[in-house]
């Protein structure tokens, strides 16, 4: 899926195409329960079919927002921490809003699938790499956390060339796609029981009926 966006129309990062903003827990990977203020970004070159979000897929649909507007939001409630997701927010020039949001003393975590060149100041970035367009190699170096979403035992062999990429200390996460989640969860279970190096993630907030 091809997106052009126009950086003019953003002002060098000034305007974002905001889809949605709330505080909430964070209900997947390695911040699982914590309080976060959530930046929902318009626009993505991914396009997953199984994707609970393909509401953002379009940032025609989204005027531009001053990104004081969306920091004035973020700091009015008390979030220590901001994720920034989409869509696919690396579309976009990241550097001013994530640099007035540390200004603040927040922490700012980036949900990314690592197709597009970082911009911005991240504390935390998860990797959730997709088989259709393949995350770019600065992405790995750049990731805190890898989570691979899994249809069917197949994803495990693209979980494992993504993995190899990955630091280190990278922590590893297979999370079933939520459709399927029933069905595939005990091929799951049994594949970390025998690959210890890889987590489990669910998606909580589901489960908790929030956003």
């Amino acid at each position: 899926m091809a997106i052009e966006t126009d950086n003019a129309l953003f002002d060098g990062g000034r305007l974002l195409p905001l889809v949605e903003d709330f505080y909430t827990i964070q209900g997947e990977g390695f911040h699982a329960g914590k309080p976060a203020y959530f930046i929902r970004l318009g626009g993505c070159d991914v396009g997953c079919r199984w994707c609970d979000a393909k509401y953002t897929w379009d940032p025609k649909r989204y005027p531009p927002v001053d990104i004081r507007t969306i920091i004035d939001r973020a700091t009015a409630c008390p979030a220590q921490a901001i994720v920034i997701t989409g869509g696919e927010p690396l579309l976009y020039p990241l550097d001013r809003l994530t640099g007035e949001l540390h200004d603040r003393g927040l922490q700012i975590f980036l949900e990314t699938s690592g197709t597009r060149p970082f911009s911005g100041r991240f504390d935390w970035v998860c990797l959730s790499p997709k088989r259709q367009h393949a995350p770019l190699p600065e992405a790995f170096a750049r990731a805190h956390e890898l989570k691979v979403i899994v249809e069917s035992a197949e994803d495990f062999a693209w979980a494992e060339r993504n993995a190899a990429q990955a630091g280190p200390a990278c922590p590893l996460y297979l999370q079933p796609e939520w459709s399927v989640a029933e069905k595939v969860m005990p091929v799951i279970v049994e594949y970390v029981k025998a690959h210890p190096q890889w987590n489990i993630s669910i998606q909580a907030h589901k489960y908790m009926h929030i956003p």
